[in-house]
């Protein structure tokens, strides 16, 4: 069997979806948001204004991600790090984080999107983490994409925290230390209700991954674009899309291998 033929080039019409003819569309797609601070500074803007045009990124991406019907969709908003920024720009993210809860929620609601946040709730104020109660609750019925976003969230600590608890149970008898497998471990993550990520996506050119989901990003397909994260929009989505369709995921098999499977 010859390897699959993919197309040479993106189709022109962006409302039409990226052709797959070797691999399916990814079921869950990571996106490193980067680059909101540049895109301000390059207009001559404050740091905030760059924020507020993320945001606007952010609306158009769900709109696509869901149209494609990616199953879930990851979005990095604030990781622990974070906090270590100007107090200034903290607070006007944290003002914006709640505005997206009080705002948004409702939209996804009437969209069938469900809503998950990960990461150390504790660490915000206590409106934020009765928004983030509130809008879990509204859409936790919701059949249609699962939207995920980290804040206040980091890859090291969510592994951290899942061996901790998987001691806590060892130490307490309810667990034997041999019953403890990679099955074991990813249902005591933060993101337990998560798959892993089948294309992760950084923005504004930067190529690292930033301690962003690092368990589940174990065999990711990376696609670093460019593009500051407020000119990110659908149709850079969809190029991302397209990208992933023309790789071959081998999971540590031979290409002879996987196409017997497809035989």
């Amino acid at each position: 069997m010859t390897s699959p033929q993919f197309p040479q080039e993106q189709p022109d019409d962006a409302s039409t979806p990226p052709k797959c003819l070797g691999e399916a569309l990814p079921s869950h797609v990571a996106i490193i948001m980067d680059g909101n601070n540049r895109w301000a500074k390059a207009r001559g803007l404050s740091g905030v204004r760059g924020h507020r045009a993320g945001v606007e990124a952010v609306r158009a991406v769900i709109q696509r991600a869901a149209e494609r019907q990616v199953s879930t969709l990851s979005l990095f908003a604030f990781s622990s790090e974070n906090w270590k920024r100007p107090a200034a720009e903290v607070n006007a993210l944290m003002e914006l984080f709640l505005m997206a809860l009080k705002r948004e929620v409702k939209k996804l609601n009437e969209r069938n999107i469900r809503l998950t946040i990960i990461g150390e709730r504790r660490g915000f104020s206590h409106a934020i983490q009765k928004y983030i109660q509130r809008a879990e609750a509204l859409t936790e019925g919701n059949t249609g994409m699962h939207l995920v976003i980290a804040a206040n969230y980091g890859g090291q600590w969510d592994i951290a925290r899942a061996a901790r608890h998987l001691a806590e149970q060892v130490s307490a008898g309810e667990l034997q230390p041999a019953d403890i497998d990679e099955a074991c471990f990813d249902r005591a993550m933060e993101a337990d209700h998560v798959p892993p990520v089948d294309l992760c996506i950084r923005t504004s050119g930067e190529q690292r991954l930033s301690n962003f989901m690092l368990w589940q990003l174990a065999y990711a397909e990376l696609h670093f674009s460019p593009l500051l994260w407020p000119d990110f929009g659908a149709d850079a989505l969809d190029s991302a899309l397209y990208d992933f369709c023309q790789r071959r995921r081998r999971f540590g098999m031979t290409d002879e291998q996987i196409e017997a499977q497809g035989a």
